[in-house]
């Protein structure tokens, strides 16, 4: 797991060196949760950071991570000899991942994202492999997308998200 957050930081320490040949973003992203794990998390609420190189027109591919926290529910159940309240664990993730983008029109694009992320919560949890489909408006500084974001191990966390990027 060391190996693979510190070949991240060395990609990304890489791209600043570079940075003529594409563009830094910054920016967050925020989300409800769906499928498997809905009943247990509330929301997704994240920072992003990624690197991009213009590897042809409107075609972009670089490395991307952050850190991404989902939101725990507290349910109540009746056992019969009184209500229990059961609160979920943090989930909290560290992704590194691979990034694309392509501008389907100046100010449209579609990208993915494909990783692992990292679990970086408390107490036992497993990390799990990353996908994250998205679709976007753009302009010179900025980008506002929509996404759907799992993590997917045993079971698959997902969440429907929008986002914000500020580029460099």
């Amino acid at each position: 797991m060391k190996r693979i957050f510190l070949s991240a930081i060395a990609v990304m320490a890489f791209s600043f060196a570079n940075a003529q040949d594409g563009h830094f973003k910054v920016g967050a992203h925020a989300g409800v949760v769906l499928g498997d794990l809905s009943d247990s998390y509330s929301a997704n609420l994240g920072v992003d950071v990624a690197y991009l190189w213009n590897v042809a027109d409107k075609f972009s591919v670089g490395a991307t991570t952050g850190y991404t926290a989902y939101v725990p529910k507290s349910n109540n159940y009746n056992f019969g000899f009184g209500q229990v309240e059961i609160k979920s664990p943090n989930a909290a993730f560290i992704p590194v991942a691979a990034t694309a983008q392509y501008s389907i029109t100046d100010n449209l694009f579609v990208g993915a994202d494909l990783g692992y992320a990292i679990y970086a919560s408390s107490g036992d949890g497993d990390g799990g492999v990353l996908y994250q489909p998205k679709f976007g408006y753009q302009n010179q500084k900025i980008e506002l997308f929509a996404s759907y974001k799992a993590i997917s191990d045993d079971a698959t966390l997902s969440s429907l998200n929008i986002g914000f990027n500020y580029k460099f």
